[in-house]
């Protein structure tokens, strides 16, 4: 992720119902920071050769803590603690383009 727009493909379900396995999103490097409910990329500092897409939850340790919207895979912060994010999702724009929006949470 070098440019200040990438894309990114969504692999796996832990992000369902938001997003789903085969979904192509567009991220932004930089712009306004990371807010608490951000659907964000990032890289778990105990796997940094796994890239993943995950919801913001709370900055811990100079890094985030990461969870997905699908409560039975935990392949998030609970398995692999924080993060640190590499960009913050704007829009899915395949197969069903539209803005993937912060959830309060």
């Amino acid at each position: 992720m070098r440019r200040p727009l990438t894309a990114v493909l969504v692999s796996g379900p832990s992000m369902a119902p938001t997003l789903r396995h085969g979904d192509a999103l567009l991220v932004r490097r930089g712009g306004r920071p990371v807010r608490p409910g951000d659907v964000v990329v990032a890289v778990f500092r105990s796997r940094p050769d796994l890239l993943v897409v995950k919801r913001a939850v709370r900055p811990q340790d100079g890094g985030w803590w990461l969870l997905g919207d699908n409560d039975l895979v935990t392949d998030d912060s609970r398995a692999y603690g924080v993060a640190d994010v590499r960009g913050r999702v704007l829009a899915r724009y395949w197969p069903r383009p539209g803005r993937v929006r912060a959830r309060p949470l």
